[in-house]
């Protein structure tokens, strides 16, 4: 698919993205076994509804017969009589460092995947496919983790408190400061979990009388922080500008549901890298929309920052953008930081508004030191402060 820009005063060059298609046998055969297999759970549910098949699933008691049926969508079907088949090959449980090898824990099964048993036999060096350590900041690196295992010591392993009282300690100053500067923004607020960071602080930017456009495609972080907010969503086509500015201009002309009075806000919902399909957000032609329309660009860039750019600072280093031109810079540090938590980052009223308005900072624990150290590490590696020239 390649990706045209219609303002050519953003970004001047086209981008092109590559999804590899499946062969067609690939994908006839696939469909197959899917129909064989869905039209054989069919049957083994009448079966076992007239005791013709033994049950090796979880089912009702006879007391609870006149119950609302337990199972009663296509997803729970899809869980009992599909997923149930290969569900050893999800959740494997694992026992070292995420490398690009790891030890893997066996385990058996008795009852046809419905549970696990651990075998005590260890499986050695299999190779990794499936860990967002991008950058392989989490691994045990001695001498790399040596001013880690000092803060641990000296601030011990959590803080017992919330941003709001008595959770904001010298390293989370240190670490939002670099955030800020690694971002080329005015301020920065750290969380202590990556999911959070989202669900809990869209909440605090828009409610009742906002209109949130969210791509289809967003992280269910982002969709429950859109749902929990009160906001009116809408959702456009995934990377699909023209279904995205029809929205917009829709909201302008017509307004709210009923009163036609203005939008408070309008708000848009992205992504750097979507994490179920691997593309690219067509941010400056988002940028131009937002502008032209007047609305704010909330952009997540859980699994782009670090990864993507020349300097790994994310999609808005990638298509060579200026960080003002976002709203609300939002990321994570589980991925490419190797640690855990998210941020936002942007304006300094921004960030002073969410240090007293999310329900991140009001309520939640503050991140534990020796995580704060981890991406402090990692990031001054990045930024070519640590004194050596891997970043």
């Amino acid at each position: 698919q390649k990706n045209g820009v219609s303002n050519g005063t953003l970004y001047k060059k086209t981008f092109i993205e590559h999804f590899e298609q499946a062969p067609m046998y690939v994908a006839v055969l696939t469909f197959l076994g899917f129909g064989v297999g869905t039209i054989f759970g069919y049957l083994r549910d009448f079966m076992r509804a007239w005791g013709l098949e033994k049950r090796h699933i979880a089912a009702e008691r006879e007391q609870q017969k006149d119950f609302v049926p337990l199972y009663q969508d296509f997803e729970n079907f899809y869980t009992r009589n599909l997923y149930m088949r290969i569900r050893d090959n999800w959740n494997r449980p694992i026992c070292s460092v995420p490398g690009p090898q790891f030890d893997l824990m066996e385990r058996v099964t008795d009852d046809y995947n419905w549970t696990f048993r651990f075998t005590g036999r260890i499986i050695k060096n299999v190779i990794n496919m499936g860990s967002y350590n991008y950058l392989g900041f989490a691994e045990t690196d001695v001498n790399a983790l040596k001013t880690v295992t000092i803060e641990l010591q000296k601030y011990g392993t959590g803080i017992c408190s919330t941003r709001q009282e008595m959770g904001t300690l010298d390293k989370h100053v240190e670490l939002e400061k670099l955030v800020a500067k690694f971002l080329g923004v005015e301020d920065a607020m750290v969380f202590g979990m990556g999911f959070a960071t989202n669900s809990m602080n869209i909440p605090a930017l828009v409610g009742k009388g906002c209109l949130i456009l969210s791509d289809e495609l967003n992280h269910t972080s982002l969709v429950l922080g859109a749902r929990l907010s009160g906001a009116t969503i809408r959702i456009f086509k995934h990377n699909n500008m023209q279904s995205l500015e029809k929205l917009l201009r829709d909201a302008i002309i017509y307004g709210q549901p009923r009163s036609h009075r203005a939008w408070r806000k309008i708000i848009i919902l992205v992504e750097g890298i979507y994490s179920m399909e691997g593309s690219i957000v067509r941010l400056p032609e988002i940028v131009s929309l937002k502008r032209k329309y007047k609305a704010y660009l909330y952009l997540d860039e859980a699994h782009s920052i670090g990864a993507v750019g020349a300097t790994g600072r994310g999609v808005v280093e990638y298509f060579g953008m200026n960080p003002d031109d976002v709203d609300v810079l939002m990321g994570t540090f589980t991925k490419s930081f190797g640690a855990a938590g998210g941020y936002i980052a942007g304006k300094k009223d921004l960030v002073d508004f969410l240090r007293t308005h999310s329900h991140s900072a009001v309520y939640a624990t503050s991140m534990c030191p020796p995580v704060a150290e981890q991406i402090i590490r990692a990031m001054k590696c990045l930024m070519g402060q640590d004194g050596t020239t891997q970043g």
